[in-house]
């Protein structure tokens, strides 16, 4: 049994310790050292260029976390950022009042996105989600919430519920993924009183193996909300512009009512947009507020612009699709060969390497063990969350990576023999 030399991380480590006295908890949310594997993985980063990183102790990894989710082409992108450039050096991108781009990208969208007419651009996936919320709630004049998936840190939705008086989520109820019965319990009680259901049209829960859609879940979720009159919300913000040009709405062939929008479409830009059909979406005119000093910026919806011609341009989806479809036959054979129990999901653009549960727990030391093989070895995944493919990940890059969990899986079969 063959360990990988541990990384050294002393730079990050105390760039940290620093981070401490002056952040709460150091660093925020997903980025904690422990939402990865503490004392393996480096905290700060340095250098991002295509699909490899670098972090300030100068190791380099093949990346799989993509920023989580934004970077759909690579880090770096040189047409992204030179059309950013541009607009910032030539043009300026902050004033009081909008540039044409709104309308240029809002059109772009109802030329993709299924349910898009009409369109509200923010800056944050939970601004978006949130925004939906509001919008809904005018439009039908009601009040409770079914909810499908992770929407953000916004007070109606976020798992941790310190500091948020109870009041801002009481009328929300959550229902599992594919569990059609479970939602239609839920409206058969709230539903004359719901305004939204909100869902993630493909499964990817926090910590658990990923979930296409059962036959008849995403129609049956459709004629649930049209029976008792609730806006059907799809939260696209991780499978937009990643599953499809359309969204995961395209490929499974569902539209819902709205639809929020981010990560992948600026690649990296802030940027996020909710976009619905005109009846619902004209309640943002006279019916409620949304507005902030940023979410006309121009510079993120030029970054946009670009990723959206880059990604039409030169067939990138399918490209995506093409290297994650080698790469996972290549990962599931492996699993299939070493029969320790580690569990493939997702599909070709975004897919997850878990362990199956057992009553010792012995799943979660396979897991750290892999994880921490794996990042050793200079691959960047997370124990925690899925992985994505980006353009920029070669064969090679993806040659390498089979290769370094074929290894990963080795030492896990020889440590739990």
């Amino acid at each position: 049994m063959k360990k990988t030399k541990k990384l050294n991380i002393t730079k990050s480590r105390e760039l940290f310790e620093q981070a401490l006295t002056l952040i709460p908890g150091g660093v925020l949310g997903a980025r904690k050292p422990g939402d990865f594997i503490n004392g393996e993985y480096p905290i700060f980063l340095d250098t991002g260029k295509g699909c490899r990183l670098i972090d300030v102790d100068g190791n380099e990894f093949v990346d799989f976390l993509c920023g989580y989710g934004p970077i759909i082409l690579g880090y770096c992108e040189k047409e992204v950022d030179e059309a950013v450039y541009k607009q910032i050096k030539e043009k300026g991108f902050c004033f009081s009042l909008t540039q044409k781009f709104q309308n240029e990208l809002a059109k772009k969208l109802t030329q993709i996105v299924p349910s898009s007419e009409m369109s509200i651009f923010l800056k944050t996936g939970s601004d978006a989600t949130s925004a939906s919320i509001r919008i809904a709630r005018a439009h039908t004049k009601k009040l409770k919430v079914m909810r499908c998936g992770y929407h953000g840190w916004h007070d109606w939705c976020v798992e941790m519920k310190g500091g948020i008086p109870s009041k801002f989520y009481e009328d929300v109820f959550e229902f599992q993924y594919n569990n059609l019965e479970q939602l239609e319990e839920l409206m058969a009680t709230h539903g004359g009183e719901t305004a939204a259901i909100i869902m993630t049209p493909f499964g990817h829960p926090n910590h658990q193996k990923m979930q296409e859609p059962n036959p008849g879940f995403l129609e049956g979720a459709r004629q649930i909300a049209d029976k008792y009159g609730a806006v059907l919300i799809y939260d696209e913000i991780r499978t937009g512009f990643r599953l499809s040009m359309g969204g995961a709405q395209k490929l499974y062939g569902v539209t819902p009512d709205l639809t929020v929008l981010g990560k992948a479409m600026a690649n990296g830009y802030p940027i996020s947009v909710v976009t619905g059909k005109k009846d619902i979406m004209m309640a943002a005119e006279s019916k409620l507020f949304i507005s902030s000093t940023f979410f006309p910026n121009s510079e993120a919806f030029v970054a946009a612009l670009k990723t959206i011609e880059i990604l039409e341009r030169d067939d990138v989806l399918e490209d995506i699709w093409e290297k994650g479809k080698m790469l996972m036959k290549g990962i599931q054979a492996l699993i299939d060969k070493y029969d320790i129990g580690a569990e493939l999901t997702g599909v070709a653009p975004m897919f997850y390497i878990t362990f199956k549960k057992d009553d010792t727990g012995a799943y979660k030391g396979k897991r750290k063990d892999f994880y921490t093989q794996l990042i050793r070895k200079g691959f960047f995944f997370t124990p925690f969350h899925h992985a994505y493919i980006s353009y920029r990940h070669t064969k090679a890059d993806l040659d390498l990576t089979l290769n370094a969990i074929n290894e990963s899986l080795t030492f896990i079969k020889a440590k739990y023999q």
